[in-house]
């Protein structure tokens, strides 16, 4: 009989040919999907060629590339890396290449393209792959040889992570998202307190989170030190599988005796708009706490936080205001269909009436690239992932971590504010 098994156990040991599998086992896993950007794709083409008889990669239809990073090219370096990927794509008509223009980053592309879904394996040359866990996958971030290994054979070997249960009581506050579920989380946690755990995010306060908020809070599990995050799959995951056409996949639900090293509960009706202060993700503050910190520069979007749901938030706070005289304030759509879906409701008028700078789909300012680069001392209120020292420009520039209505409130105010004291203050 097999062993009771986690959510993540049970796609592991199914991709792996195995009845059961436990924490510590050493496995081969058959992957769905291969992802890699600009970035980490140059290694990988590099020591794919390498490869004693791979001449051709193992599936072109489940190899995913997306130039992001610093795309549109920044500089001539940057396009010597996006050529090298664009070339073999071709080379090998890799089906999923998603030029400038026609895709965005990664992790908002490949869910609403339908790529992803429950029950799969997805690798990428990424840390935050772990976003896919929100659809109900195993998804994680490896190095580039690992990528490398995967376009030959498909395949790829891990050490089984153990469990760790988060679970979300109650209903949520008004402006509280999936943003603020996981920097809370975070902050239980610690950034190493979840090193390689699959964490599963489970609890009542989920039913009603949007997948946009789902695939936040997967994302940021890497923050913890999580090898993957994972969401139950539910008529939430279901329908939105339905809506990008996403067919033929396998729901698994971790068993009722299942084994976690840890179990976490967090009461979300204490929880309020968060902010991460510099310089972790767990030095998690509340917004309403941090009212005397004025900052220079608002980033709303990027992967963690540039779907549709999260232009939406900002744009509710944003209407009929203005941004703040001494603050720059940028908004980022994950995608092109973000995008376009943006102007289609009016949401980029709202932005640039308002005075923000609306941007191409990329991850510039989120890695320090381009796009809204910080200055020695400056601060800057963002929707993104990370907030190491120099993670944005300048050592000594500092990032403030939160979600889409404190980082558009922010905007406004000139100074860290929740979307509740703007309106006492400026009403829109």
């Amino acid at each position: 009989m097999a062993r009771p098994m986690t959510m993540t156990e049970k796609i592991l040991a199914a991709h792996a040919g195995k009845a059961s599998v436990a924490p510590g086992d050493i496995i081969s896993i058959e992957l769905d999907l291969v992802m890699a950007n600009e970035l980490s794709a140059a290694v990988a083409i590099t020591e794919f060629r390498k490869i004693k008889g791979a001449d051709k990669v193992w599936d072109r239809s489940k190899i995913a590339l997306v130039p992001s990073h610093f795309t549109p090219n920044k500089d001539i370096a940057t396009a010597t890396l996006s050529k090298m990927m664009r070339d073999f794509a071709t080379e090998h008509a890799i089906e999923n290449y998603f030029e400038v223009g026609r895709g965005g980053i990664e992790h908002v592309v490949l869910p609403e393209n339908g790529m992803v879904g429950p029950g799969e394996t997805i690798i990428g040359g990424d840390s935050h792959t772990t976003t896919y866990g929100g659809i109900g996958a195993f998804a994680t971030g490896v190095g580039s040889t690992d990528i490398a290994a995967a376009f030959a054979t498909g395949e790829m070997w891990l050490r089984v992570p153990h469990s760790i249960k988060i679970v979300f009581e109650n209903g949520l506050r008004q402006y509280v998202s999936g943003k603020d579920l996981i920097l809370r989380a975070i902050n239980e946690l610690g950034v190493d307190g979840a090193t390689y755990a699959a964490l599963e995010f489970t609890g009542p306060a989920l039913k009603d989170l949007s997948m946009s908020g789902r695939f936040t809070m997967a994302n940021m599990s890497i923050e913890a030190g999580a090898k993957n995050g994972i969401f139950p799959v539910d008529a939430t995951t279901e329908a939105y599988c339905a809506a990008v056409g996403k067919k033929n996949y396998t729901i698994y639900h971790a068993d009722k005796d299942a084994e976690y090293t840890q179990t976490v509960v967090i009461d979300c009706a204490k929880i309020e708009p968060q902010v991460a202060i510099p310089w972790l993700p767990d030095n998690t503050r509340n917004a309403s706490d941090l009212h005397d910190i004025t900052v220079q520069q608002a980033v709303i979007g990027t992967c963690t936080n540039g779907r549709i749901e999260d232009m939406r938030q900002a744009a509710e706070i944003l209407k009929g205001r203005k941004v703040h005289p001494s603050i720059r304030a940028i908004v980022i759509p994950g995608s092109q269909k973000v995008y376009m879906q943006c102007i289609k409701e009016g949401l980029v008028e709202t932005f640039i009436e308002a005075g923000c700078v609306v941007s191409t789909p990329t991850c510039g300012p989120c890695v320090g690239g381009h796009m809204g680069v910080l200055a020695d001392g400056e601060r800057c209120i963002s929707t993104t992932n990370r907030n190491f020292r120099g993670r944005m420009g300048h050592v000594k520039s500092e990032v403030y971590l939160t979600g889409p209505y404190v980082a558009a409130s922010t905007a406004v105010a000139g100074y860290i504010c929740g979307p509740e004291e703007l309106q006492a203050k400026v009403p829109a």
